[in-house]
C-alpha cells in the first residue's frame, strides 16, 4: 500500500470516467512487459483490474499530484518487470490499495475475480480501524498478519516488498519525519524479509534509499566518491574483466559472461562505520561474478581465480555445499590483484544467479505453475517467526526480527553429520532449542567438537554440537534468556517459564513492577486501587493483575513498559498528590489555625473510622503496626491522609506530642469492614541454639500463619534475635501466635515493637 498519498475518498461513478493519458500510457507499458515474459497471462483479467482500481481510487492524488492509480501501476510493474511473477500477483498489485482506501470490499474483489486475489489483496493491506497502545505495537500487529497471510501464500509479501521499494523511490515528496520513520521500517523489516526471501537486487535498493533518508551527509559522501572515481574504477574493472576471461578461454573453461560491480553505498557504509575507517580506506569496493553453466564449472572457475591472483586466508566461503537458508548457492572468494587492490569474485550457474537476484519469485522461472504456497521446508522460518512472537512484546519483536533474518549466519553441525544454521554469535542453548523444546528444556551441558564447553561459549562455522540432556534436569535458567542470540530460543524459555513458574512469575513480575514505580515515587496500591487498576489493565492489554505480574516476571512484557503505559495517569497523580500535601482546614475551634487536609477517597480504607471524617486516605504506621483489637489513634500526615498507632506506641504517646500539632491528632476506630489480614511484627529474644529458626517455623506453620518476612541474627554472647513480619486478621490470633512462640525451648521474650 502506499505512504505516498494524500486519500480523498472517491465515490465509485456511475459511469466510467475517461483515464488520463499519462495513465493509460503506464498500463500499456505494463502490459507489453507482461507479454515479452508470459504471452499465456490473463489479460483479460488484468485490463479488468487495472479499470477497477482506476475506479474505485477515482480523484485520489498521491504527494507529487499525479493520480493516485500510478501507484498500484507502479507496483504491478516491479512485481512483472523484477519479480516476473504470475497474472493472480499482477492482479493483486493492481488492486493491493483498494480494500484499505476505497469502499471495495473483500467479498466484492472475491467475486469479481477470485478468492485468491481477495486473500492477496487482504494479506498485503494494513490493519485498520483498531486502536494501538504503541507505535511498536501497531507495527508488530501489521507484520504479525503479513506472515500469517506470507505463510499461506508467499507471493503476499512478494508484492508488499514491491509496493514498498515503489513508496521508498518516490520518499522525496514526503515529509522529513515520515522519510525517517518509513526507512527505518524499511530497513528494520523489509530489507531483512528481502535478504531472508533471497532477493538481493531488492535488498540492495531498498538499504541504499533508508539510508539515503537515515544519514543523508553520509550517503551523499558516498556517492559522491563514487561518482568522482568512476572512471578510474571503471577502468580497473574493465581490466580484471578482460583477464579473466582471457585466462577462462586460454584455459577452455566455458562461461556465460564475466562483470564487474561496485559494492552499493550501504554496504560500504557498514564497512566504514564496522571498521572506523573513510571511504579511502575501505579497499574491497569491487565485486566480480562469473556465470557459468554447471556446479563442475563453477570449481574450475575457481582453481584459475587462484592461479591467477593470490587468495585471501579465510575469506573463501562454500555456499553451493552449504547453501544459505534462503536459498542462496554461489562461491566466494576473496583475492588481492594487481597493485594491492583487493576484490571478491562470486561464482554461480545462471540458475544460482537468478536466485540470488530475485530469491523465492526466481522459482516462477524455474518451476511453472507453482502455487504460492509457502509450505516448502525452505520456508518453514516463517511459522516459527510466528510462533516466537507469541510471548513476546511488541518492541523486542520488531528487534529481534533482524537477528533471526537479517544477521551473518552460523553453520553447525549434528554429531550425525546434519547441518544446521543459527546466527552470529550463537551458543549451544540456541543449538538446543533449534533442535527442539524438549532438548533445550533438558540440557545440562554441551560438547563441542569432543569437549564440553559453558553455555555461553560462541559456537564457530563447522563446530560439531552435542548437547547433553537429563530427564532430572530442573529446566532453563532465566539466565539463559541473556545468553541465547536467537529469538527462537527466547521465545521457547519464555513458553517453559510462563508454563511451569507462574507463581515464582507473579512474584518476580510484581516486585519489578514495584521497583520501576518507585522512581515516580507511586506505590503500587494508588496504581492498583480502584481508580487506576482499569485503565492499567486496558493499557497493558491483561484482564488481571496476576496476568501482568506473570508476563513481567517471565519476560514475556516489562515492568517499564507497563508503568510508561499509564504515565499521563501517574503525572496526574503525583499532581493530586502534591496538591493534597499543600491542602489545608481550619480547626474547629481554634480561629486562625489550620491543619493538613486529608484526602478524601470514594470509600473507606482498611476497616478504619475516623472520627469527624468519612471517606478518608489511610496509612498504618510503620512503627507500631496496628492489627483490629488493638487501641489505636491517628495524626493527620500532610498529603498522605491519617497515619494509624497503636495508642501505645511511643510516637503517639501524649507527652510526646507538641502543641502546634494538637488538632492534628483524630480518633480512630475499627469498623465493620475489616479487611481478612493485616500485616504486623515481632520480635523474638532467645538463647542461641540449633533449629531454634525451624522451631519458629513449625510454630507458625501449626497456627496457619503466613510469613511476609523472617531475619535472625546472633550476638556475641550467645543469644538470638529474629525479628518476624507476618499476617493475621486482629489482636487475638497474634496474641495466640505469640504465646505459642513462647512456649518455644530458650524463647526469653516475644515482642511487638514500637516506636
Amino acid at each position: 500500500m502506499s505512504d505516498v498519498k494524500t486519500i480523498e475518498q472517491a465515490p465509485i461513478e456511475q459511469t466510467p470516467q475517461p483515464i488520463p493519458e499519462v495513465v493509460q500510457k503506464q498500463y500499456n507499458h505494463l502490459v507489453e512487459t507482461i507479454r515479452a515474459y508470459n504471452p499465456g497471462a490473463d489479460f483479460a483479467q488484468i485490463d479488468a483490474a487495472f479499470r477497477y482500481a482506476a475506479a474505485h481510487h477515482g480523484t485520489q492524488k498521491r504527494k507529487d499530484g499525479s493520480p493516485f492509480v500510478t501507484h498500484p501501476i507502479a507496483v504491478a510493474q516491479i512485481v512483472a518487470e523484477e519479480l516476473h511473477l504470475d497474472s493472480e500477483s499482477i492482479i493483486a498489485a493492481l488492486l493491493h490499495d483498494c480494500i484499505e482506501d476505497t469502499d471495495a470490499t473483500y467479498d466484492d474483489i472475491a467475486k469479481r475475480f477470485s478468492p485468491t486475489v481477495a486473500d492477496l489483496v487482504e494479506g498485503v493491506s494494513k490493519l485498520t480501524r483498531v486502536h494501538y497502545t504503541s507505535k511498536e505495537e501497531e507495527q508488530m500487529e501489521n507484520l504479525r498478519k503479513m506472515l500469517m497471510a506470507m505463510a499461506k501464500d508467499i507471493r503476499v509479501i512478494l508484492i508488499k516488498i514491491a509496493d514498498r521499494t515503489h513508496n521508498m523511490r518516490t520518499m522525496e515528496y514526503q515529509s522529513t519525519d515520515k522519510q525517517r520513520q518509513k526507512s527505518l521500517e524499511t530497513m528494520e523489516i523489509y530489507a531483512p524479509i528481502a535478504h531472508r526471501l533471497g532477493m538481493q537486487r531488492m535488498k540492495w535498493e531498498l538499504e541504499d534509499l533508508s539510508l539515503k533518508y537515515l544519514d543523508p551527509t553520509a550517503f551523499n559522501e558516498i556517492t559522491h566518491s563514487l561518482e568522482e572515481k568512476s572512471k578510474e574504477y571503471g577502468s580497473f574493472m574493465e581490466r580484471i574483466q578482460k583477464q579473466i576471461e582471457g585466462k577462462l578461454t586460454e584455459d577452455h573453461i566455458p562461461f556465460r559472461r564475466v562483470y564487474g560491480r561496485m559494492k552499493h553505498p550501504y554496504s560500504i557504509y557498514r564497512k566504514m562505520y564496522a571498521q572506523s575507517k573513510t571511504m579511502d580506506e575501505v579497499f574491497d569496493l569491487f565485486a566480480f561474478r562469473v556465470i557459468v553453466d554447471t556446479v563442475a564449472d563453477c570449481y574450475n572457475v575457481l582453481g584459475v581465480i587462484h592461479d591467477l591472483y593470490r587468495p585471501v586466508l579465510g575469506r573463501f566461503k562454500d555456499y553451493i555445499g552449504t547453501p544459505k537458508p534462503n536459498g542462496y548457492q554461489s562461491l566466494h572468494t576473496t583475492v588481492m590483484g594487481p597493485d594491492g587492490v583487493m576484490f571478491e569474485v562470486q561464482i554461480r550457474t545462471q540458475e544460482m544467479h537468478d536466485i540470488a537476484e530475485y530469491g523465492i519469485a526466481a522459482h516462477w522461472k524455474y518451476k511453472q505453475g507453482i502455487s504460492g504456497s509457502a509450505n516448502e521446508q525452505n520456508y518453514e522460518w516463517v511459522r516459527r517467526l510466528l510462533e516466537n512472537q507469541e510471548n513476546t512484546d511488541a518492541e523486542e519483536f520488531i528487534h529481534t526480527l533482524k537477528v533471526d533474518m537479517f544477521a551473518d549466519e552460523v553453520f553447525v553441525f549434528t554429531p550425525r553429520g546434519d547441518v544446521t544454521n543459527l546466527p552470529t554469535g550463537a551458543t549451544p542453548i540456541d543449538f538446543a532449542y533449534s533442535v527442539h523444546s524438549a532438548v533445550g528444556n533438558s540440557m545440562v551441558g554441551a560438547k563441542v567438537n569432543g569437549r564440553i564447553v559453558p553455555l555461553d561459549y560462541q559456537l564457530k562455522n563447522g563446530d560439531v554440537v552435542e548437547i547433553l540432556t537429563s530427564k532430572s534436569a530442573h529446566g532453563p535458567s532465566r539466565d539463559w534468556l541473556q545468553i541465547a542470540k536467537s529469538n527462537e530460543a527466547r521465545g521457547k524459555i519464555r513458553q517453559w517459564f510462563k508454563k511451569e513458574k507462574r507463581e515464582e512469575n507473579i512474584v518476580n513480575g510484581r516486585a519489578a513492577f514495584e521497583s520501576e514505580l518507585k522512581h515516580y515515587g507511586i506505590s503500587v496500591a494508588a496504581v492498583t486501587g480502584d481508580e487506576l487498576r482499569p485503565t492499567l489493565l486496558k493499557k497493558t492489554g491483561f484482564g488481571n493483575l496476576d496476568d501482568m505480574y506473570a508476563a513481567i516476571g517471565y519476560g514475556g512484557f516489562s515492568a517499564q513498559k507497563a508503568v510508561n503505559r499509564i504515565r499521563d495517569e501517574l503525572k496526574a497523580l503525583n499532581k493530586q498528590q502534591q496538591a493534597e500535601r499543600d491542602a489545608t482546614v481550619p480547626i474547629p475551634g481554634e480561629p486562625g489555625k489550620t491543619r493538613p487536609a486529608v484526602p478524601m477517597r470514594e470509600k473507606s480504607e482498611d476497616g478504619i473510622v475516623v472520627q469527624g471524617l468519612s471517606n478518608c486516605l489511610v496509612k498504618f504506621s510503620k512503627c507500631c503496626t496496628p492489627v483490629p483489637g488493638d487501641d489505636i489513634v491517628g495524626f493527620i500526615t500532610r498529603g498522605y491522609g491519617v497515619s494509624v498507632h497503636r495508642a501505645d506506641c511511643p510516637n503517639a504517646a501524649p507527652e510526646r506530642r507538641r502543641p502546634e500539632e494538637a488538632g492534628r491528632w483524630v480518633k480512630v476506630s475499627w469498623g465493620k469492614d475489616v479487611k481478612q489480614s493485616y500485616q504486623t511484627s515481632l520480635d523474638i529474644y532467645a538463647k542461641d541454639r540449633i533449629d531454634l529458626v525451624l522451631d519458629v517455623s513449625a510454630v507458625l506453620s501449626s497456627t496457619q500463619t503466613r510469613v511476609a518476612g523472617l531475619n535472625a541474627k546472633t550476638t556475641a554472647d550467645g543469644f538470638a534475635l529474629i525479628h518476624l513480619e507476618i499476617f493475621v486478621a486482629d489482636s487475638e490470633q497474634l496474641s495466640a501466635v505469640m504465646r505459642r512462640l513462647h512456649q518455644i525451648s530458650g524463647v526469653m521474650k516475644v515482642d511487638r515493637p514500637a516506636g
